[in-house]
């Protein structure tokens, strides 16, 4: 049964959802997979950047539409999926969705809500919403329990940022 973290973390502009990612980023570990939903506009690339600066990665990050995923070196290996072009569950097989989740680097899909039953068993879903022009809520569910670990340590670790 999924746990739910309604409106657990709260943003107030760009920068603050970068780092909110970057808070994420120590308490990640090898197969982590977080799928962050939202519309566009919402921060999730933002999110990411956070997350991959967290990691110590160096490249630029940007959003992975038209490449489907992209992959950072950190840390811990970063994948970037971005599945919102994807029309059919089959296409995660042409782009090794799966073995790639196992690759034992850490894995954020955006658009991750679109094909549930290829997320893996224990995962941490953020669902971004936006409340006013640059205000985000982020709702956790955490679907395992390695998930709903990782989904109370960012809450933690947020209040404690001030984020």
């Amino acid at each position: 049964m999924p746990v739910t973290f309604p409106d657990a973390i709260t943003s107030c502009s760009e920068a603050e959802t970068i780092v909110l990612g970057g808070v994420l980023a120590p308490l990640l570990e090898p197969m982590d997979v977080i799928a962050l939903s939202g519309d566009l506009g919402a921060g999730k690339t933002c999110l990411t950047k956070g997350v991959a600066l967290g990691l110590g990665v160096t490249e630029h990050v940007t959003s992975p539409t038209f490449n489907i995923m992209l992959e950072h070196h950190g840390r811990l290996d970063l994948y970037h999926f971005d599945l919102y072009r994807l029309e059919r569950a089959d296409q995660l097989v042409d782009i090794d969705f799966f073995g790639t989740l196992e690759a034992g680097g850490v894995s954020l899909v955006e658009w991750g809500e679109r094909f549930p039953e290829a997320m893996p068993e224990d995962y941490l879903a953020a669902e971004i919403s936006i409340d006013a022009e640059d205000v985000r809520h982020f709702t956790l569910i955490a679907y395992g329990p390695r998930a709903e670990r990782l989904g109370r340590d960012w809450i933690a670790a947020a209040g404690q940022a001030g984020a």
